[in-house]
């Protein structure tokens, strides 16, 4: 009896909740009806979206696009920014992860316009628990550090926090627990549990009390700290349901019954994992409601238990079947959304040629009136020396065009070289070493041939056999350092050769690691002071791809200078504290072979940001740049191989530049 009268109290917190909510929904729906203006609109349709967000998700989206629309015709930046907010989390809800991101790196762009530090800190936190629930912790962990960092700056330069950033804080570091917990990092994870609880108690926002619990529940059961798990979880439980929290109810329920389920007490599992059932599935959790089913399937397996087994693995199949549903609906609102991005843009595009072309007939018309006159003033001799003259004009401007163009190419290839003269000697460097050990391993062989004549004119044979067996093996050495020089040799021709755009297949983790060890040794060979960590992070198992080499060869030789220069800059006035580090790692993410180069040195400022791509631009002094690097590896990048290149940055602290290629 004491379970169902439990379940009925679910039920009916859930059901309360439900009917509360769809009240909302018609009151707005009626408001909207009635608004007087767009503006009002905009606020009532982002309002009636987030009422939408745990009751139907799908018309949840609807209502923000519709805002969103209305915010764009209305130039309502700040709701533009709320709405694609919204729209991403409701992606999110619904396991739309791609699209989700999509949005959340859109309402950055326009948060950064707005100057909107809470807003930026706000979806850089959303973009790490949306990484947590897609399971890549590292790039979770990466956005919520940013999202903390940005948030320490903006204490610190105006030295004081509103009510909005105490909030967003308590965020940031339960996620960070959460990150940590599911990587099994316990003593990380119980930092950040202690400094969101002491968040949430400063700041008297308690709305993730009941998850801290819960945090802290996972963190025992990790621990195998049975009985301290399950008085978190049954506290967690306890506020959930005073509070109505039932966003988070099945959660702790799943908790509870994962834990009873790994101490092998299935009854109890099985009682928990129903609650967790029943509360996803009146919630709409159905991602949950998938997850629990699978469980208690499970459970009843392991009991012989064919017909409940079978019960609940329909009610997984059917629930899985619901979210395609889903899918297929997020996927036509995602078109829609696209569509009408795209038809804004051509409205634009079309209302601006209009404009030009109303300014060129203007500037025609004009132009035929002052000819005429001209016409008539001048007579025919001057009409013929005026004519010679822009005759003469064209051929000179014809010739400028030409030096210039011829100009260009040169710059181009200084550049190629240029990336060839700052091999030059981090080659030195790496060549000297299997050169080292051939001429030691000679020195030695040829003191070990004269022992074997001397052995063999003595007659000690066994000796002898001793003796060429060491030359044998001294001469297999030298065998494998001489392919190493040659190789070496190979690639800084292959590398100072003119491009022939010749396709070949290449393991991107061995050409990365060579031109990162290059570009080092040849900072290093100009500054002796200069020192740096290299960190590198290689995907095993990486298929070959098919890609110019010297062209991806150029393109890692421009990423990696330009941020060994970049702490080689920093630490000459950083101090003894700073550390220079070069990160590079690689990752195959959708069909792409995704490499991350990041380094800890003197960031971007934003002024530079839109100019970084562009030809001859450089931040560097004079004579130490051409401002061509970027750019043609922009070209190499999207242009010869189909990819794409992004980065981010922030001044003094960090660049990080993501260049994708497709495998095929």
């Amino acid at each position: 009896m004491k379970k169902i009268g439990l379940m009925l109290c679910v039920l009916t917190l859930l059901t309360s909740f439900a009917k509360a909510q769809r009240k909302q929904i018609d009151s707005l729906n009626r408001f909207i009806s009635r608004a007087p203006d767009d503006s009002t609109k905009v606020k009532a349709y982002f309002q009636l979206g987030d009422f939408y967000t745990f009751y139907k998700p799908d018309s949840g989206i609807i209502a923000a696009q519709r805002g969103y629309d209305l915010a764009v015709r209305t130039k309502n930046q700040s709701y533009q920014r709320r709405c694609i907010i919204l729209m991403a989390n409701l992606y999110v809800g619904l396991g739309n992860y791609t699209k989700a991101m999509q949005l959340y790196f859109g309402a950055i762009r326009l948060a950064e316009k707005e100057n909107n530090k809470y807003a930026l800190i706000q979806t850089h936190n959303n973009i790490g628990s949306t990484y947590i629930q897609m399971g890549d912790y590292a790039k979770a962990l990466l956005y919520l550090r940013l999202g903390l960092n940005e948030l320490h700056s903006y204490i610190k330069h105006n030295n004081i926090i509103g009510e909005n950033f105490r909030v967003i804080n308590v965020y940031l570091l339960e996620n960070c627990a959460e990150a940590f917990l599911f990587t099994k990092k316990l003593d990380s994870a119980a930092y950040y549990i202690d400094a969101g609880t002491k968040a949430q108690e400063q700041s008297h926002f308690y709305d993730l009390k009941s998850v801290l619990l819960s945090d802290r529940g996972q963190l025992e059961a990790e621990k195998r700290n049975r009985e301290a798990a399950l008085k978190y979880y049954h506290e967690a439980e306890a506020l959930q349901l005073s509070g109505r929290d039932l966003t988070n109810l099945d959660l702790s329920y799943l908790g509870i019954a994962d834990l009873y389920e790994k101490v092998n007490m299935p009854d109890s599992a099985i009682f928990y994992a129903e609650k967790a059932l029943s509360s996803a599935r009146q919630g709409n959790f159905l991602q949950d409601a998938s997850n629990a089913s699978k469980m208690l399937y499970r459970l009843y397996d392991k009991q012989h238990n064919i017909p409940q087994a079978y019960k609940y693995y329909k009610i997984a199949t059917i629930t899985n079947d619901s979210l395609f549903n889903q899918e297929k609906v997020r996927q036509l609102v995602a078109l829609d959304f696209e569509e009408k991005q795209r038809q804004q843009e051509i409205a634009a595009s079309r209302l601006e040629y209009e404009n030009q072309v109303r300014t060129y007939i203007f500037s025609g018309g004009l132009g035929v009136l002052l000819l005429l006159a001209y016409i008539f003033w001048r007579n025919s001799r001057q009409r013929k020396k005026a004519n010679n003259l822009l005759r003469e004009q064209k051929e000179e401007i014809e010739t400028t065009l030409e030096q210039l163009k011829a100009t260009q190419a040169q710059l181009i290839q200084s550049e190629k070289m240029a990336s060839l003269g700052e091999l030059t000697a981090g080659i030195a460097h790496e060549i000297q070493n299997p050169l080292n050990f051939i001429n030691n391993f000679s020195d030695v062989n040829r003191e070990l041939a004269d022992e074997l004549r001397e052995e063999l004119k003595n007659g000690n044979v066994d000796e002898a056999i001793a003796i060429a067996n060491d030359i044998q093996q001294n001469e297999e050495k030298i065998n494998h350092h001489g392919k190493r020089a040659d190789s070496i040799v190979k690639g800084m021709l292959q590398h100072s050769r003119a491009n022939t755009g010749e396709r070949q297949l290449t393991d991107i983790n061995a050409l990365a690691a060579e031109f990162f060890k290059l570009s080092y040794h040849g900072l290093r060979a100009k500054d002796k002071s200069f020192n740096a960590e290299m960190i590198t992070n290689f995907a095993d198992g990486l298929p070959l791809i098919s890609v110019v080499q010297q062209d991806v060869s150029r393109l890692f030789i421009n990423l990696f200078n330009n941020a060994f220069y970049a702490v080689n800059k920093k630490q000459k006035t950083a101090g003894a504290a700073y550390h220079p580090e070069v990160s590079v790692s690689t990752v195959l993410r959708d069909n792409n072979i995704v490499i991350t180069v990041r380094d800890n040195g003197t960031g971007m400022p934003d002024a530079i940001k839109d100019k970084i791509m562009q030809p001859f631009f450089t931040s560097k002094p004079a004579g130490e740049g051409t401002g061509l690097g970027l750019s043609l590896s922009y070209d190499i990048v999207v242009k010869g191989h189909s990819g794409t290149i992004d980065f981010t940055t922030e001044e003094n602290e960090f660049t990080e530049f993501v260049i994708s290629f497709p495998v095929s």
